[in-house]
């Protein structure tokens, strides 16, 4: 045990030894292209540099629009074209010094990371991981046990998907506005969320458990609902038809022992995080790739091999890595309202909002909670319990008792947006994407009559 844990630190120092001695160069030029920035990346290669440069980006909230990667031997060279969230170049000198000092920090290419679930500790707060099966009231529960140990939620984010729920949450002590130290009391607050995620005998339990270390949360969010095996389909009512979900194929390269995977989607922020999150999890590591996204469709190219050097051999590896792949795109697909709420920040408050929406017979599919200044900003992803789209008197209802200036609508799916010019430039992507699928034995496609 102790050589191999000296012959990992040995490799970790040479690593950092040549890269001292290759360092990366960060070219960012807002000259190149009219309606974006061009973000060049070369550096010495390593497993997960690809996932780390692209986290970067995404936790600056830049919209990747292009991406053409390349990491073939021992250099990693990568092209992406971004945009702020309002479309625009990015010309803010902080947020593009920021990405040069991120870009060529160690701690960008050599993280730690960890795969635990649980509670730990820092001196501003307390985070607490949470996986569970997902049902009516969940999180308006979870909720009301932190207001009633007087905790309170900070920051936040829960996804649901496929029947499966996982939440990461950050609370401080009521009293001390820190992080909560006692054993006996962090013990409790365990004992109950475990209770409260248990719910009705599964076969699938709730898991909480003590840790250690910090990671980035949306990663961990994908790693606990992979260990969870939310990717096994289970047909849900309300979940929507076939046509909306991702489509994922896979193809051999047998020239350059290469495995193809293709994605289409409906284009989101933070998809190509959520894919490359994924291959970087299941150890596989991508060689080549492109990244094109349009007006509302995204498509993605990637050419990769297992950290092992193979391709996928199997038809049930195969099978895996699209299930995986899909469930990646959809856990945070935006189906359902979206509702943002700004107001003064209290111990109870998302005990009490949750439980509004409870009562009004509303699922929370997705919420992303954090506090600025005091203040509580929170967006929730709703549905009605069947899963279909919220109607209008019960966005009304919910502003009457919430408060019309502190709760506002993001985005309605009701009506739904139409688009008869449904030809976009992804058109001959399309065409060819279906080609190869008809000359491969892969996952059936079906495409919109």
């Amino acid at each position: 045990m102790w050589s191999s844990v000296a012959l990992e630190m040995d490799d970790d120092e040479y690593a950092k030894l040549i890269r001292r001695m290759n360092p990366p160069k960060i070219v960012i030029d807002n000259d190149a292209c009219d309606n974006v920035t061009v973000i060049r990346v070369h550096s010495v290669n390593k497993h997960g540099i690809l996932l780390e440069v692209v986290q970067v980006l995404t936790d600056l909230n830049l919209i990747i629009t292009k991406a053409y990667i390349s990491s073939d031997g021992s250099w990693f060279m990568d092209v992406f074209n971004v945009t702020d969230r309002d479309g625009n170049k990015v010309r803010d000198k902080k947020i593009i010094s920021c990405i040069q000092t991120s870009l060529e920090s160690d701690a960008c290419y050599f993280p730690t990371l960890r795969n635990s679930v649980g509670i730990m500790s820092s001196e501003e707060n307390t985070s607490i991981e949470l996986t569970g099966t997902d049902r009516p009231g969940l999180l308006s529960e979870i909720f009301a046990v932190l207001a009633d140990l007087n905790c309170n939620v900070v920051k936040g984010e829960v996804w649901t998907h496929n029947t499966r729920a996982a939440a990461v949450v950050h609370v401080t002590d009521e009293s001390t506005m820190g992080a909560i130290e006692d054993p006996q009391r962090l013990s409790t607050i365990k004992k109950l969320l475990f209770n409260v995620l248990k719910g009705d005998n599964t076969s699938r339990t709730a898991k909480m458990m003590v840790s250690r270390g910090l990671t980035h949360t949306e990663r961990r969010l994908h790693q606990m609902m992979f260990d969870d095996r939310d990717y096994e389909r289970v047909r849900v009512i309300g979940e929507g038809d076939e046509k909306s979900r991702p489509r994922v194929a896979i193809m051999d390269c047998s020239e350059k022992d290469y495995t193809i995977i293709i994605l289409r989607s409906k284009d989101r922020p933070k998809l190509l995080f959520d894919t490359v999150c994924t291959l970087t999890d299941m150890q596989y590591v991508v060689f080549h790739g492109t990244v094109h996204t349009g007006s509302s469709e995204a498509y993605q190219e990637y050419y990769i091999r297992h950290v092992d050097g193979l391709p996928i051999s199997s038809e049930a590896e195969r099978q895996r890595v699209i299930q995986c792949l899909e469930a990646a795109i959809e856990r945070r697909a935006s189906e359902g309202l979206e509702l943002e709420l700004r107001t003064e920040d209290r111990v109870g408050l998302l005990s009490d909002i949750t439980r509004i929406f409870r009562e009004n017979g509303l699922r929370i599919r997705r919420a992303d909670i954090s506090t600025i200044e005091g203040k509580a900003v929170d967006t929730f992803c709703l549905s009605e319990m069947s899963g279909n789209p919220v109607e209008g008197k019960t966005i009304d209802s919910l502003r009457e008792q919430i408060g019309q200036t502190i709760l506002k609508v993001k985005q309605n799916p009701l009506p739904p947006p139409k688009h008869p010019e449904s030809v976009s430039t992804t058109g001959f992507l399309l065409g060819n994407f279906f080609k190869v699928c008809s000359l491969q034995s892969f996952r059936l496609i079906r495409s919109s009559s």
